[in-house]
């Protein structure tokens, strides 16, 4: 391989750990920003079959409910990715795709700039753990070391942004043409979304679902990083690219379709 190829990921690996934080969530919060109507949608989605239930609201254990659909003697509201992004913009206006959002990209500066920035930083670290060198890159122990380093920024990222998380998905879920609900707990902004839950469901309320987040986005942390990693060196290293931008993306979007 030529001297000039591992230029762009060279360069990377000399930054700063703030400036590898920096860069990762910046670009995860304008991804996020692009992508959030289709979140938006997801989220609703799963949480129509809440519609089910007797109640408009869904119960928190402090006894706050929070919209989670539309009443229950109703067929399902939603239908299709496009179809409940149509319906949402229809009934509750365009803006509603995006409520949200402030936690959302306060979730991506905090999550995926650990589990992005991070990841070199701690492969380094297994790897030195394990005393790896050069010449046993792509073996067996190498592979480990950065499925060890997926898993642990995976978690990490999670423990630290699982507040940010809760409240977006809390906006996301919101129905406004539910909101007239008297037992329905309204977030009018994501600092007083933030106080409302720590001071009527604890500081748990804000880490709910931790442990099932942990386990999933530390494997989907393994498949999209450690995939992206090993396919950009398979890359590299028969030829077919120079370690460049065009490298990157095409590693990226090999390293999606295995996640999905």
């Amino acid at each position: 391989m030529p001297s000039g190829d591992a230029s762009l990921t060279q360069a990377f690996e000399k930054l700063p750990v703030p400036v590898k934080l920096l860069t990762a969530g910046t670009a995860a919060c304008v991804a996020d920003f692009l992508s959030f109507p289709l979140d938006t949608a997801k989220v609703r989605l799963q949480i129509q079959g809440e519609v089910r239930v007797p109640l408009r609201t869904v119960t928190a254990s402090a006894g706050h409910g929070l919209v989670l659909g539309v009443p229950s003697n109703t067929s399902l509201h939603y239908r299709g990715i496009l179809g409940t992004i149509a319906t949402i913009s229809r009934e509750e206006g365009f803006r509603s795709l995006y409520n949200g959002l402030n936690a959302g990209l306060q979730r991506q500066m905090c999550f995926a700039s650990v589990r992005l920035g991070m990841y070199e930083p701690v492969k380094g670290f297994y790897q030195n753990l394990l005393k790896l060198d050069k010449s046993q890159r792509g073996g067996v122990l190498d592979v480990s070391a950065r499925i060890m380093a997926g898993l642990t920024t995976g978690g990490m990222a999670v423990c630290l942004a699982q507040p940010t998380d809760v409240v977006k998905v809390r906006f996301q879920a919101q129905v406004k043409s539910a909101l007239k609900s008297p037992s329905s707990t309204v977030y009018a902004g994501t600092w007083q979304a933030y106080r409302t839950i720590f001071f009527t469901e604890g500081l748990a309320g804000l880490w709910r679902g931790c442990l099932p987040n942990i386990g999933r986005n530390a494997i989907v942390n393994v498949s999209e990083i450690v995939c992206y990693d090993l396919v950009k060196e398979s890359i590299i290293h028969r030829g077919l690219m120079s370690d460049n931008i065009p490298c990157h993306f095409t590693s990226a979007i090999v390293a999606g379709k295995f996640y999905f």
